[in-house]
C-alpha cells in the first residue's frame, strides 16, 4: 500500500499533536480511515535542532536594516537536508515538493484545496510533501528560491508563524483525498462546492422556541426537497455572501 508522508519543518512540533488526535484529519493521520489507495504519515521536524545554538541560532539580523529577525537560510538547509531528505532515506530534494505558507502564495480557497489535494496530496503524487513553517519577520530569500515549489496564503493578513496556516491547508486539502472523509457525498454538497453557501440544516427536535421545520424537508417528497434546498442555498448566498453571487 502506497504511504504518502508528510513533513513538516517548524520550531513548535507540538503545534501538531493535536491534529493527530481529532476529528476526521485525526482518524485519516492515525489511518484508521486513511485514503482509498495508500497510508498517511505525519512527521514533524524540529528546526532548532539544525542549529549550532538551538533556538538562539536560527535567526540573525537583517541585512540592509529593518525590524524583526530572520530565519537563517543555512540551518533550514540543514533541516531540510537532513531531517528529511537524509532522515527519510530520499535520493534528494527532486523527490519531495516543498510549500510555504506566505502572502506571496495563491489563496487557499475550495478550488485551490481539491487542486492540492489531486497534486500534491494524492497517493498518485510522485512526490512526498514538505511544509515549512517560517517564524519571526520571515525567511532568507536564498532558501526560498533554491528550494521552496509552492507558496499558499490563507488571506491578506498575517500570522505569527505559519504553523496554523499548515494545519488549515491540510484540513482543507485532505478531505478532498478519496476516502478520508466516509461519506464522499458530503464534501460534494457543501458550501462553495456549487459556487454557492449551503442550505439551511436541520435535525431534532421539530419544534424550537416556536419554529418549525420547513415542511419540505419532511415532505419525503425528494423534487421539492431539492427545490427548497436549492431555493435556500440561493437565498443563504444572497444574504451572507453576495459577493459569490457576483462571480
Amino acid at each position: 500500500m502506497k504511504t504518502k508522508r508528510i513533513w513538516i519543518l517548524t520550531l513548535f512540533p507540538d503545534y501538531f499533536a493535536p491534529l493527530k488526535e481529532h476529528g476526521v484529519l485525526g482518524s485519516a493521520l492515525r489511518n484508521e480511515r486513511g485514503g482509498e489507495n495508500g497510508e498517511f504519515e505525519l512527521n514533524t521536524v524540529q528546526i532548532a535542532e539544525y542549529s549550532p545554538k538551538g533556538y538562539k541560532g536560527v535567526d540573525d539580523s537583517p541585512f540592509g536594516g529593518g525590524q524583526g529577525m530572520i530565519m537563517r537560510a543555512d540551518v533550514l538547509q540543514k533541516a531540510l537536508l537532513e531531517g528529511v531528505v537524509k532522515k527519510g532515506g530520499y535520493k534528494d530534494v527532486s523527490e519531495l515538493h516543498v510549500v510555504c505558507p506566505a502572502p506571496r502564495g495563491k489563496t487557499l480557497d475550495n478550488s485551490f484545496a481539491i487542486d492540492f489535494a489531486s497534486r500534491v496530496l494524492d497517493f498518485s503524487a510522485a512526490q512526498d510533501v514538505v511544509f515549512l513553517c517560517g517564524r519571526y519577520e520571515g525567511i532568507d530569500e536564498r532558501f526560498l528560491e533554491k528550494y521552496v515549489d509552492e507558496y499558499v496564503s490563507l488571506g491578506d493578513f498575517i500570522l505569527t508563524g505559519g504553523e496554523l496556516a499548515v494545519m488549515c491547508i491540510l484540513d482543507a486539502s485532505m478531505r478532498f483525498v478519496p476516502g478520508v472523509v466516509g461519506n464522499k457525498l458530503s464534501v460534494e454538497d457543501e458550501s462553495f462546492s456549487q459556487g454557492m453557501l449551503e442550505h439551511a440544516l436541520y435535525t431534532r427536535p421539530r419544534e424550537f422556541e416556536g419554529q418549525s421545520i420547513p415542511e419540505e424537508y419532511i415532505s419525503g417528497d425528494h423534487k421539492r426537497i431539492d427545490a427548497r434546498k436549492k431555493k435556500s442555498s440561493l437565498e443563504i448566498t444572497k444574504k451572507y455572501r453576495p459577493d459569490l453571487l457576483e462571480k
